[in-house]
């Protein structure tokens, strides 16, 4: 049984970029950061970037991410029928605390090595473009319901994560759960300003800013009593998606944006159950807009219905 877990949407754009797949080897439990690669390589804004990025001052050469990232992208672009080099890159994460032989989470591990280029590239503007990419900035609302003061925080996030319920959802059903309202009580409660003391809240966010490429985890995972477990329940979602159509109370007064539509362009999908599984990816070719499956070293064409069936749904 297979669920999407990230997906990744990028704004529709005119350029003409060439897109090839190679496969990576499944060494020492990769699978995660292999299916991450290939969004990555799939990715040309970033592999843009880098290429702009002269590397002949970078420090810290065995432990830097944004390097080792930056040197697999480009063997990854070789239209080559042997697997990409890999590993420097993987005994790179692992000095940055992401072990060999160990499962770890998508999300988190996308999430690190974008805040790893942060830290690690040493021309900070190539890498605050980088982060740019995917930054979705957010207003947060926070009603005291007591004395109705509000309080409002501007933050942003790298990807949006969005949980999924124990029924059949939908991504856009998702995406208003996650900007819907929420009372905070008990111990919960935030502490006022204005009153001086913890009391009830509401909280609400709004988008101030979207970004280019836009990263979405479902959250199938949840803790219980010690344990966790997954969600396998539906969630299907569509190859295009406006905010501007579907989400239009989601956006802060403050919203200035004028294109709010992107194109899915990639989908990292966990096979099995929480405490043991496999990641695969699927990425769709820009140029001739087929979509490819790679599950480690096995990379091949396939179909929008078959991305579909990543969907989740215990009927599989």
């Amino acid at each position: 049984m297979s669920t999407g877990i990230c997906h990744f949407f990028s704004r529709l754009t005119l350029e003409n970029h060439l897109f090839r797949m190679r496969g990576l080897s499944n060494y020492c439990l990769s699978c995660c950061v292999n299916s991450l690669l290939q969004t990555f390589s799939a990715t040309w804004e970033i592999a843009e970037l880098l290429e702009r990025w002269d590397v002949a001052g970078a420090r810290g050469d065995a432990r830097n991410v944004a390097l080792h990232l930056k040197r697999v992208l480009e063997a990854m672009r070789g239209d080559l029928p042997q697997l990409a080099p890999h590993r420097d890159f993987l005994h790179c994460l692992d000095q940055n605390r992401f072990r060999l032989n160990v499962q770890h989470d998508a999300d988190e591990v996308f999430l690190s090595i974008l805040n790893f280029i942060h830290q690690q590239m040493d021309n900070r503007v190539l890498a605050g473009e980088i982060q740019d990419l995917y930054k979705i900035s957010v207003e947060t609302h926070l009603q005291c319901l007591k004395c109705n003061s509000i309080q409002t925080e501007t933050s942003y996030m790298l990807s949006l994560p969005l949980y999924v319920k124990e029924d059949d959802n939908s991504l856009e059903g998702c995406m208003n759960s996650f900007f819907e309202h929420q009372e905070l009580k008990g111990i919960n409660s935030c502490f006022c300003a204005h009153c001086g003391t913890k009391n009830p809240s509401r909280q609400g966010v709004k988008l101030l800013s979207l970004p280019r490429i836009l990263c979405m985890n479902l959250k199938r995972f949840r803790n219980s009593r010690g344990s966790t477990h997954k969600l396998d329940c539906r969630v299907p979602f569509p190859e295009t998606f406006d905010f501007s159509q579907s989400l239009q109370d989601v956006f802060s007064e403050n919203f200035a944006q004028n294109e709010c539509r992107y194109t899915l362009y990639a989908v990292v999908v966990h096979s099995g159950y929480a405490m043991f599984g496999h990641y695969t990816a699927y990425v769709r070719h820009r140029e001739n807009k087929c979509w490819y499956y790679a599950d480690d070293s096995h990379v091949q064409q396939t179909s929008w219905e078959e991305v579909q069936r990543t969907y989740g749904g215990r009927h599989r």
